[in-house]
């Protein structure tokens, strides 16, 4: 779990991001949640955008997110999902 102030601190890092998958009709499915969790092994740090014609809304894919994957979800900002999980093996970010 973050603190507050881990959090703050991501999302100024993510802020200049682009957002590198898109969540559309076919909503979460599970070759999706394997292809973020390894942007996130090597990135630590990602955006997520979700499209105007998934059927889930935005919080329901933070939810399922959340559920699905050991990973945290830092910041939910209009259409736009910033997810964090510490590298096991290229550790880029340190957190506060």
């Amino acid at each position: 779990m973050l603190t507050s102030k881990q959090k703050s601190y991501l999302r100024s890092e993510a802020h200049h991001l682009q957002p590198i998958f898109q969540i559309g009709k076919s909503g979460l499915t599970e070759p999706i949640i394997k292809q973020i969790e390894e942007a996130l092994e090597a990135r630590e740090l990602i955006k997520i955008s979700v499209l105007q014609n998934c059927e889930q809304d935005k919080d329901e894919v933070a939810e399922l997110l959340r559920a699905e994957g050991d990973f945290e979800v830092v910041q939910v900002i209009g259409k736009t999902i910033v997810l964090y999980k510490e590298s096991s093996e290229k550790k880029k970010i340190v957190l506060p």
